[in-house]
């Protein structure tokens, strides 16, 4: 047998249908697994396919073509770096070593310079889609040498999604971009995920059952909603549980979790001073979530009107979507802004149009407006903010009364919509030519002599008051 053109470590759900993509599309992989066991029940499981499962790290390097290409698929953090300071010794210079998961993309960048100054080549791959988009065709975010890409790109390009002919990956940029896009990714996916929860929750106050959920989610995902998101959450609502009989999610606790790309999604934006509201919103809320006992015994406490809606069903379901699609485009604009943000403080030369022309297909956000939020970079790469595209403006300048009214009477009622208020916050301000951060810099220059700066004075030039002296 020829030597592979292919290897992966980590037989997990992810690395194994990432191996069987690999081989579907007329390559030949190496697998192992820490776990042997693991490695002959997966080889065994797909006989006639072109796959070496290995014994050893030794076995498994021995099998690759030369330049030898690895992905490594276990867990972020320390056990990606035992991985690779196992396979140090057995490689040759000039080989590529991949990681394809959630690392941190400060991580990325300590193990490509590592790395690098041993000879080898890294690259840290965002891959998103989960299990059907690894077997079928992922989103991938590669970041690292340019000539590293171009070495793989055969490779990531065969089996990634494709939307209109297009594959949905592209070189990123060099060190961590990869895997920092990906972070911002997931963020905007816990805003995604959280809105279409508060739309949820007041449609529950109005008296909608599961059935007739998924009947409104089908027809959203059927229109200009139409995303990966909105899709699962139709069939969420229609699946019963084998138990009981009863609508599965009526059954499943309410508390969330979460892996760790979210809260580094919020403390990069404060690094970088960019706003991501309705992310941030949505990363209190799993957390809020999580203290289950805690609100258990506040709820017979903490006094709140009735969780009622009375607003007729199908009027309901207009001013909802509109809400939901506004606040949307309000997480993705965030997240882009931080991006771009980012990438210029790096000097990543990342281009926003190629970005979100990845995330049209495989990844979990993947959206039909994504079509038009790569057109609007691709038309404007100067972009400041997804709003002010003609495209999103509109829709935003459309969506206004009825984004305000849910906001409005899910709060009459008591219902909680961090997200989407935080979403409406974000845009009532970012449009308001005067804000009052005048009073908070006189706040300032009072008790700390910080100074500001005047409005008929030119922009620049700083003043102090001698503030009354304030006693007691």
């Amino acid at each position: 047998m020829s030597n592979s053109d292919f290897g992966l470590i980590g037989l997990a759900v992810m690395g194994q249908n990432l191996v069987l993509n690999v081989e579907s599309r007329g390559f030949q992989v190496s697998v192992y697994n820490r776990t042997t066991t693991v490695t002959d029940e997966f080889v065994a499981a797909h006989p006639g396919k072109k796959l070496v499962g290995a014994k050893s790290l030794e076995e498994f390097v021995q099998s690759l073509a030369s330049p030898r290409k690895v992905m490594i698929m276990v867990k972020a953090g320390g056990p990606v770096d035992a991985v690779i300071e196992s396979l140090i010794p057995l490689l040759d210079k000039g080989d590529i070593i991949i990681d394809g998961g959630n690392s941190l993309y400060t991580d990325t960048e300590r193990r490509d310079k590592w790395l690098g100054d041993l000879g080898f080549r890294f690259i840290g791959a965002g891959v998103s889609g989960g299990e059907e988009g690894a077997r079928k065709g992922p989103s991938i975010m590669p970041g690292g040498p340019a000539s590293t890409w171009d070495v793989m790109k055969p490779i990531f390009e065969s089996i990634s999604a494709k939307v209109d002919g297009e594959p949905c990956v592209t070189h990123i940029g060099p060190g961590g971009a990869g895997h920092y896009v990906k972070m911002i990714h997931n963020g905007i996916e816990y805003g995604d995920m959280q809105l279409i929860c508060e739309a949820y929750n007041i449609f529950k106050a109005a008296g909608f059952t599961p059935a007739e959920l998924g009947e409104v989610f089908t027809s959203w995902n059927d229109g200009d909603l139409e995303s990966y998101l909105i899709q699962i959450t139709a069939e969420i609502f229609k699946q019963k549980d084998p138990e009981t009989g009863a609508a599965l999610v009526d059954l499943i606790l309410d508390t969330a979790g979460q892996k760790g790309t979210g809260k580094w999604t919020l403390i990069n934006a404060v690094e970088n001073a960019v706003v991501i509201s309705t992310i941030n919103a949505a990363v209190e809320a799993r957390i809020l979530s999580s203290m289950k006992d805690q609100r258990v015994a506040a709820s017979t406490i903490l006094q709140g009107p009735k969780a009622i809606i009375s607003v007729e069903k199908q009027e309901l379901v207009k001013k909802v979507h509109d809400a939901l699609f506004a606040s949307k485009i309000i997480s993705y604009a965030q997240g882009l802004d931080l991006i771009a943000t980012m990438g210029a403080e790096k000097s990543w030369g990342l281009d926003l149009a190629k970005i979100a022309a990845i995330w049209r297909g495989g990844c979990i956000i993947r959206a039909r407006f994504l079509n038009d939020i790569t057109e609007a970079y691709r038309t404007d790469a100067t972009l400041s903010n997804l709003m002010l595209a003609p495209f999103f403006t509109n829709l935003l300048n459309g969506f206004q009364e009825n984004w305000r009214q849910v906001i409005a009477t899910a709060t009459l009622a008591g219902i909680p919509v961090p997200a989407f208020s935080a979403s409406l916050g974000y845009y009532d301000s970012y449009r308001s030519a005067v804000l009052p951060a005048n009073l908070l810099q006189a706040q300032r220059d009072f008790f700390g002599a910080h100074t500001y700066e005047r409005t008929d004075k030119p922009r620049g030039e700083m003043f102090h008051t001698d503030w009354p002296e304030v006693i007691g």
